[in-house]
């Protein structure tokens, strides 16, 4: 699967959860949560030419696209990542919450979602 293949697989798959999530169908979003984090794994596997792919994601037009892939890259590209956060947490939805919860965690020190 090609960089492209992988960043496209992450990005339906987070807006599919949303989706799932918003129709209150559980079972489903997880099943896109597991998608996207095997695609994630597989980009961060290529270092960062990886996140170099993932990162095109930071300007998607879904916020829970942009806001998932920030998450995984504020190590990376902490000033574009933390933007797109913060102006999710200003947007409202789900999308703002886990925006919220990510910048809590990354100015408490505690954030750890893309491990050196």
């Amino acid at each position: 699967m090609t960089l492209e293949d992988l960043v496209e697989q992450f990005a339906r798959n987070v807006e599919a959860q949303s989706d799932a999530i918003h129709r209150g169908d559980a079972r489903t979003g997880n099943k896109h949560a597991k998608k996207y984090t095997a695609a994630l794994q597989e980009l961060r596997a290529q270092g960062d030419v990886g996140r170099d792919a993932l990162a095109v994601l930071l300007k998607h037009p879904h916020p829970d696209v942009r806001t998932m892939a920030a998450a995984f890259l504020l190590r990376y590209r902490t000033a574009e990542a933390k933007a797109v956060l913060e102006a999710a947490a200003k947007e409202g939805g789900i999308a703002a919450i886990g925006a919220i919860m990510t910048l809590r965690r990354w100015n408490e020190g505690t954030w750890a979602l893309d491990p050196e």
